[in-house]
C-alpha cells in the first residue's frame, strides 16, 4: 500500500505553531513534522539532519536493482523521488561513488544524478537544504590518506558541490585503515566535509576509528549499518552499546529489509532479481505472522506497514533510517514515518516476534 503524492502535501501551522506536511494514505491523512523536533544532530558533529533520509543506492545502478537495466523513465522517476523526498523535509540523501558504477554496462553515476537534479532543484528554489551523504570505498589497490582526499575531490566533481555534509568509509579496508581515518580527519580540516561517519564497523573497529578521530579533536558522527527489524545484528555484536556509549549516530541501511517488511512480497509473490534469492517463499511464509501484526499496528495509527517499521527505527532516539527512494510514491510514503511514536509495548512486541524469524545474511564486512 504505497501514499500517493498529491497537490495535499502542503505546509500548514498547527495549535502549536508546528509546521507541517501533509500527505494522503489510501484516502486518509497523516501528517508529518518538519521541525527542529524532526532533526538529529549526527553524533558528536554539528550536523543536523533530517530524522529519516533516503538511499539512492538503485539510481544508475544495474547491478542489483533495476532488473539490470537503466533507461530514462527510471532517471526521472528517481529525479520524482528526491523532489518529493526534499518537499516532504526529507532532507538526508545517502550516495556512494560505487552506485551506479561506471564497471556496470548501462550504469549511471548515483552521485552524478544526485548532483543534477540538487542543481536542479535549487535552480528553482535556492533555498532548499539537501544534505549530502557519499561515501569512499576502501578498495585494497587504494592506499594512505591521499587516497581518501583523491576520492572525495572526485565524488565533488561528480556531484558538482564544493563540499558535502558526511562522508564515510564504505566499508572497513582489508588494510590501511589507519591511513583512511587519518584521510577523513584530513578532509574535515580542509572543508571539504563537515562530518565524518564509516559504514560497516565492527565494535572493535569502531571504538579505535572514534579514539584516533579524538586524537585530532575531530568527532566520529556516524556508522551506518544494515539494521531493520528482522535484522538487528547491531543490537546483538555490541555496535549499537558502543554508539549509545560513545554519542555516535546510527545511520541504518535496509531499513525496510530491501521491500521485505513492507508487505508488498508474499510467499506467492517473492521480489524478483538477486533480493529473490534472499527473501525466498520459505523465509516470506516465516515472516508473515509479523507482517500481518505490523499491519494491524498501522491500522491503529492510520500508516502502512512500511511507515511503521521505519517508525519502529526512529523510536530508537539515535537511529536515522534510510530507506532507498525508487519514486515519488515510495518517498512520500516514507516521510508518514515521521511526526509520531510507536508505544514501548508495541516496539518490545515488534522486536519479540521478530526474534523467531533467523535473519537473512548481511554484508560480510560487518564482521571483520
Amino acid at each position: 500500500m504505497a501514499l500517493h503524492l498529491s497537490s495535499a502535501c502542503f505546509c500548514t501551522f498547527s495549535r502549536n505553531k508546528i509546521r507541517t506536511v501533509k500527505a494522503v494514505a489510501s484516502g486518509q491523512e497523516s501528517t508529518v513534522l518538519k521541525t527542529d523536533e524532526e532533526k538529529l544532530k549526527l553524533g558528536g558533529s554539528e550536523l543536523k539532519v533530517s530524522r529519516l533520509g533516503i538511499g539512492a543506492w538503485s539510481w544508475g545502478d544495474t547491478s542489483y536493482w533495476n532488473n539490470f537495466d537503466w533507461d530514462d523513465r527510471k532517471m526521472k522517476a528517481a529525479k520524482a523521488a528526491f523532489n518529493a523526498s526534499v518537499d516532504c523535509g526529507i532532507t538526508l540523501v545517502d550516495t556512494a561513488e560505487v552506485y551506479g558504477s561506471r564497471l556496470a554496462l548501462g550504469a549511471e553515476s548515483s552521485e552524478t544524478l544526485l548532483g543534477r537534479f540538487i542543481k536542479e532543484k535549487k535552480d528553482k528554489n535556492p533555498d532548499i537544504e539537501v544534505n549530502v551523504a557519499t561515501k569512499y570505498a576502501a578498495l585494497p589497490w587504494r592506499l594512505g590518506r591521499q587516497s581518501v582526499i583523491s576520492a572525495l575531490k572526485d565524488s565533488l566533481c561528480r556531484l558538482g558541490l564544493s563540499s558535502v555534509d558526511l562522508y564515510q568509509l564504505h566499508w572497513p579496508g582489508v588494510w590501511g585503515n589507519e591511513g583512511y581515518i587519518d584521510g577523513l580527519a584530513d578532509a574535515v580540516e580542509q572543508g571539504l566535509v563537515k562530518a565524518v561517519g564509516v559504514c560497516n564497523y565492527s565494535e572493535k573497529r569502531l571504538r579505535d576509528a572514534y579514539n584516533q578521530l579524538q586524537k585530532r579533536g575531530i568527532p566520529l558522527a556516524s556508522n551506518q549499518v544494515n539494521y531493520s527489524l528482522i535484522y538487528r545484528l547491531p543490537e546483538e555484536n555490541g555496535v549499537k552499546t558502543a554508539c549509545e556509549e560513545l554519542g555516535i549516530t546510527i545511520i541504518a541501511y535496509s531499513p525496510i529489509a530491501q521491500g521485505a517488511l513492507t508487505g508488498k512480497y508474499t510467499p506467492d509473490n517473492p521480489p524478483s532479481g538477486p533480493r529473490g534469492r534472499i527473501y525466498t517463499p520459505e523465509f516470506l511464509t516465516k515472516l508473515q505472522p509479523l507482517i500481518n501484526r505490523i499491519e494491524e499496528i498501522g491500522q491503529n495509527y492510520n500508516r502502512t506497514p512500511t511507515q511503521v517499521v521505519l517508525n519502529w527505527l526512529i523510536a530508537q532516539e539515535n537511529v536515522v533510517p534510510i530507506p532507498g527512494a525508487r519514486n515519488a510514491e515510495q518517498a512520500t510514503e516514507f516521510a508518514g514515518a515521521l511526526g509520531w511514536r510507536l508505544s514501548a509495548e508495541e516496539i518490545d512486541e515488534l522486536r519479540s516476534m521478530a526474534s523467531e524469524i533467523k535473519p537473512v545474511i548481511g554484508f560480510p564486512v560487518e564482521k571483520f
